[in-house]
């Protein structure tokens, strides 16, 4: 029988309940070992949480409370205590799951049976770390730093002015009515006057958050923005087993429903000058097989939308890759760090991808075939996949987001046959939902570009235990009669609900950072073009005995021939980023700093050694006959001659 000073606690855990008989005045510590007493042995100590209700109630680690009495808390006799702890690893050399190889990597949940995956296969691509996929960031909007851009989108009011009616408008030219009153950016009537497909990201920004939060309520704000997240949630907290072992409705994904994004991070794709376009479609202009090729560029405001954004090109840099007829295969890019880096100091960053799908109509006019309308496709399930991989890689920072990020700014572009037999580009986005399907190994390319297909949890037989959860996906389209209808997803769905078209185009004055387009572009050694050192003598006009310094500054204006001297490591970091001043804001008087480093000067005497050969002595042949051979014969007489010395 308990003394009359005690008291006498009651604990539940998910391996049942038991009772303990405690001092008011002992320690919290105290109750560690007779509770590990009635667990598994296990359990990990550290991980033991006292809770007063089993779910949504407050709970505080064991550890934590230490020397705490338990009469300061408060409890009285026959209360009850919910317990909650983790298990440790079993430490016998007998690993739950073996441990990754080069055979099988990390992220090998593609499977479910446990397979190696090959590295041809299907990877989901991996986002930076972070401490949890659901991290939420606590007052977003005060620790994510955006890009200038974007703050200074927020500063804007976006509104559409409107000019007064003179048929309903009653007011004095200082008054305001509902018909001339300024439009939201996001109003309905201007995007359909202005023939707009989507809202700018910013307009979006807007009609979510007078929707979110209200301030003629006082509430706490709230982050507008939450990326979707289709897998099963880390760390739930109801106490079970993580998955495979364990799943609850708190930590499992809801069902997925698609439709059309009405939203587009990007609004315009503008490249700077139609060189650029000329130069990749040279490559399959020679070989007759695709190109891939990255672009480097900036983001600007686009005012042609509300609050838009537009991507401006200025290079285009093509990676060690594979070409063949009907696509391409990109190999290992060892130097993309040294590119990206060579392109923040030029003021530019990697904004998209473009790659060509063009096949010769064969009627020797230069048409090409038209692949993409609106009866076939206009990007395939394969290409989804590699955009919504790339976007992952290049999320968008923004204080607007729980998680600071949300979708990404990468775009997309193909240069493809249009329906008059011409070529013509198109940029593309996929959308959020695209990439978190991607990224959650939920969908997959099918081998009809029209559809995209959804993976199965038990295609494979033999499973060992399930690593991938696939929740219901449906989609919503509208029947022969009319009406709107749900459709499950399974087996396969159109590609049309996971992508969002973007336009392009040219500027009406072409103006390029980089106005120098004579240098060699890299990694085309299958046409017989490789960057070499007297490319770069000759572009820099540098000949043997006489340099045109100021001309070779003016020349050096090419992305491509800065990575290449990049590649030499001749030039220091201070110099390096000199030259890539130089090239994009043309300044004279950088120039001749540039002149008059040390490293110039020796990547200068580099070059004039190694540069172009002087021009050969003329040989016997190239003469003028008629001064030394005057007749047939002579000349017989010393051909036969020389033959007679050898």
């Amino acid at each position: 029988m308990a003394n009359s000073g005690s008291i006498l606690l009651r604990f539940e855990s998910r391996e049942g309940q038991f009772r303990l008989t405690v001092s008011p005045n002992d320690d919290f510590s105290s109750l560690l070992s007779p509770i590990l007493d009635k667990l598994p042995k296990n359990v990990d100590s550290t991980s033991l949480v006292l809770s007063n209700q089993a779910h949504g109630g407050e709970e505080r680690l064991l550890s934590s409370l230490g020397s705490t009495k338990i009469s300061r808390v408060g409890f009285r006799h026959g209360d009850k205590l919910y317990l909650k702890f983790a298990e440790q690893a079993p430490m016998n050399g007998h690993s739950a799951a073996p441990k990754p190889t080069s055979s099988q990597p990390h992220n090998s949940t593609n499977r479910l049976n446990g397979i190696p995956i090959l590295p041809a296969e299907d990877l989901p691509i991996l986002l930076p770390p972070q401490t949890s996929p659901t991290t939420v960031i606590k007052n977003p909007w005060e620790v994510v730093r955006q890009s200038p851009l974007d703050d200074s989108l927020d500063k804007q009011d976006g509104k559409i002015s409107r000019p007064k009616d003179q048929k309903m408008c009653r007011h004095g030219p200082k008054g305001m009515c509902d018909y001339c009153m300024p439009l939201e950016p996001y109003a309905p009537e201007h995007l359909e006057n202005k023939k707009i497909k989507h809202l700018s990201f910013h307009s979006h920004l807007r009609k979510i958050n007078s929707a979110t939060n209200k301030p003629e309520l006082k509430s706490s704000y709230m982050p507008p923005l939450s990326e979707p997240y289709y897998r099963v949630k880390r760390d739930c907290p109801s106490g079970h087993p993580p998955w495979p072992e364990g799943i609850c409705t708190k930590c499992q994904p809801s069902a997925i429903t698609l439709q059309a994004q009405p939203f587009r991070m990007v609004d315009y794709v503008e490249f700077s000058t139609p060189t650029l376009i000329n130069s990749l479609l040279d490559y399959w202009r020679k070989s007759g097989s695709q190109r891939l090729g990255f672009l480097y560029g900036r983001y600007e405001a686009y005012t042609e939308v509300p609050l838009g954004i537009k991507a401006v090109v200025e290079a285009i840099y093509e990676p060690p890759q594979a070409d063949e007829i009907d696509g391409c295969t990109l190999h290992e890019w060892e130097n993309e760090k040294d590119i990206d880096d060579i392109a923040r100091l030029c003021g530019l960053q990697k904004v998209g991808v473009i790659f060509t799908d063009l096949i010769d109509a064969g009627a020797g006019d230069g048409t090409v075939i038209c692949k993409r309308h609106i009866d076939s496709y206009y990007l395939s399930s394969l290409e989804i996949a590699f955009a919504s991989r790339l976007q992952a890689q290049n999320p968008k920072a923004t204080k607007w987001s729980d998680t600071g990020r949300f979708g990404s700014n990468f775009v997309t572009c193909v240069l493809s046959g249009d329906e008059d037999g011409g070529i013509a580009i198109s940029a593309f986005q996929a959308s959020n939902s695209a990439v978190e399907m991607i990224r959650a190994d939920i969908v997959e390319a099918s081998a009809d570009p029209s559809v995209m297909l959804v993976r199965s949890e038990d295609d494979d037989e033999g499973s060992i235990g399930q690593t991938r959860y696939i929740p219901e996906v449906f989609y919503r389209r509208i029947n022969e009669h009319g009406a709107s209808v749900q459709e499950n997803a399974k087996p396969s769905f159109p590609v049309e609900y996971l992508l969002v078209t973007l336009t392009y185009g040219f500027p009406t004055e072409s103006n390029p950072v980089f106005n120098s387009a004579e240098f060699t572009i890299e990694n085309r050694a299958a046409i017989g073009e490789s960057q070499e050192l007297r490319d770069v003598a000759k572009n820099l006009s540098i000949r043997p005995g006489r340099i045109d310094a100021e001309k070779g500054v003016r020349s050096a204006s090419n992305f491509h021939l800065i990575c290449f001297l990049h590649s030499m490591g001749i030039l220091s970091q201070e110099e390096e980023a000199l030259l890539c001043r130089v090239a994009t804001t043309h300044d004279i008087s950088d120039g001749f700093q540039l002149i008059n480093t040390p490293g110039w000067a020796t990547l200068l005497a580099i070059l004039q050694e190694s540069g172009e050969r002087p021009p050969k002595r003329p040989s016997p042949s190239t003469f003028d006959r008629n001064k030394f051979i005057h007749t047939d014969e002579e000349q017989l007489t010393k051909r036969f001659k020389g033959a007679s010395l050898k």
